[in-house]
């Protein structure tokens, strides 16, 4: 038989068929046709795996895609990471898809609208009129449902509560920064995010970023979040492995417009105000975005201040505030019954440099975290499952031969393959395209975008399954 694709003398690891070992994989109209310890034929494309770990397609569910954040940017930088499906966690949706069509390297790509007042929502305390039109307006435009910005842009307690069981009540994938008028993007907010979700389907966004010590020392704080997701299995979240946070750099009235930026402000010592800003970048506490060829790089210094200044502050902004205690725990917990605590790691990455799924987590296997399975289970398998992707993340025919090649000493992707296709090897990138992740309420839209949508079904996202079996 001749097939697509024939990957040889690679090392697999599979969490869903806990298959671990040398084997070759075959390809055949964008799905695995076998993985077998040797696969006779020829094929169109052959390629050499020995020496490097083949795995399912890495799926991050936190990732930045749009003009807001991220920008066309994040479709090389994710693809070069070896990603092959991710969520875009705020949007605007319509950004993603544009930048998508103008952009894509291959990936699957899903997108959630954020709720940010002035901007979304007409205020901080919308009704549940307004939440409720908004979240129909972008499910029918392609988006899975809505995030709220909390710890940067805060709704008041009540609304915020409304916002979660109107999205409930209407099927929506709902992810949340914890925070609102009355607490933020801490412990505290993280704490007062579940009790707001009464049970409701909830993807609560990087959990160790509300685990910094802000509140009560880090390791405290860590296992609080740890004990508040075992009596919620309505909770879903990700966390991620980078020092780096991301936030905005804009300036409004003289003062960041995001909570977040102020509090990594006060916490490197300088004023919450565009003095602080400035002098912060200057200093190297506070890192600009900046796009460099294909990809957005690390800037400092007085070249990140004038940039800053140039793009009349409306750039992205990172600060190194998380903890490596918070991380490794919480990438790595599990329940009493042995089952995570956490369901999948991410980066919040994409079009913001922390991309480190690969790097990140091999050194956690490496330091004996991690097996390589439950890398796979927590990079690929579980965030899957996450988006109600049914028939990824697993090396196993007759799923989608979506597949990431490792360079496993330089814990790196070798190679992204996307549906069968090729998108990326050895530092080219060569898909183009892709797929938006949608319902069938937002299929048409995508199509009339010039995208083809990828149609998955909520009611079979471990978020909404986790909630119902409460």
């Amino acid at each position: 038989m001749q097939y697509d694709l024939l990957i040889k003398n690679g090392y697999v690891v599979d969490y869903a068929s806990a298959r671990e070992g040398y084997f070759d994989v075959a390809v055949q109209n964008g799905m695995i046709a076998a993985v077998e310890s040797s696969i006779g034929g020829s094929a169109v494309q052959e390629l050499d795996a020995s020496g490097k770990l083949v795995l399912p397609g890495l799926v991050d569910s936190h990732v930045h895609a749009s003009a807001w954040l991220g920008g066309s940017y994040a479709h090389t930088m994710l693809v070069k990471a070896g990603v092959t499906s991710a969520l875009d966690m705020s949007g605007p949706g319509t950004s993603v898809l544009e930048l998508a069509r103008e952009y894509g390297t291959g990936l699957n790509l899903a997108t959630i609208e954020y709720v940010r007042p002035g901007h979304t929502v007409s205020s901080d305390d919308p009704s549940s009129a307004e939440l409720q039109q908004l979240i129909t307006k972008v499910q029918r435009q392609g988006s899975l449902g809505i995030k709220l910005l909390g710890g940067h842009y805060p709704l008041t307690v009540a609304a915020t509560a409304r916002a979660i069981r109107a999205a409930a009540e209407l099927g929506a994938y709902t992810a949340f920064h914890a925070g609102t008028a009355a607490h933020g993007s801490n412990i505290e907010g993280m704490l007062e995010a579940v009790e707001l979700a009464d049970g409701n389907p909830l993807h609560l966004a990087h959990i160790n970023a509300y685990c910094r010590g802000t509140v009560l020392p880090e390791a405290e704080e860590t296992e609080l979040a740890l004990k508040a997701l075992a009596a919620n299995p309505n909770i879903s979240c990700e966390s991620y492995l980078s020092p780096l946070n991301g936030t905005s750099a804009e300036i409004i009235d003289g003062l960041p417009g995001s909570m977040v930026t102020r509090r990594c402000l006060k916490t490197g010592g300088f004023t919450e105000d565009e003095a602080g800003m400035e002098a912060a970048l200057l200093s190297g506490w506070a890192h600009v975005n900046y796009p460099q060829g294909q990809e957005m790089t690390l800037l400092t210094g007085e070249a990140a201040r004038d940039y800053w200044r140039g793009q009349q502050t409306l750039v992205s902004v990172s600060f190194a505030v998380n903890p490596v205690g918070p991380r490794v725990r919480l990438a790595t917990a599990k329940k009493a019954d042995g089952s995570f605590a956490v369901d999948a790691v991410s980066t919040d990455g994409g079009g913001i440099p922390r991309n480190v799924l690969l790097p990140a987590g091999l050194a956690l296997v490496d330091l004996g975290g991690l097996s390589l399975q439950e890398l796979v289970a927590k990079i690929s398998y579980q965030p899957a499952r996450l988006l109600g992707l049914a028939n990824k993340g697993s090396l196993t025919a007759g799923r989608d031969a979506d597949i990431t090649i490792v360079d496993r000493l330089q814990r790196s992707a070798f190679a992204t393959i996307i549906g069968g296709q090729v998108c990326y090897m050895d530092g080219k990138v060569l898909g183009r395209g892709g797929r938006i992740i949608t319902t069938a309420a937002g299929a048409d839209y995508v199509r009339s975008q010039g995208l083809e949508p990828l149609v998955v079904d909520l009611a079979d996202s471990s978020l909404l399954q986790k909630a119902q079996k409460r």
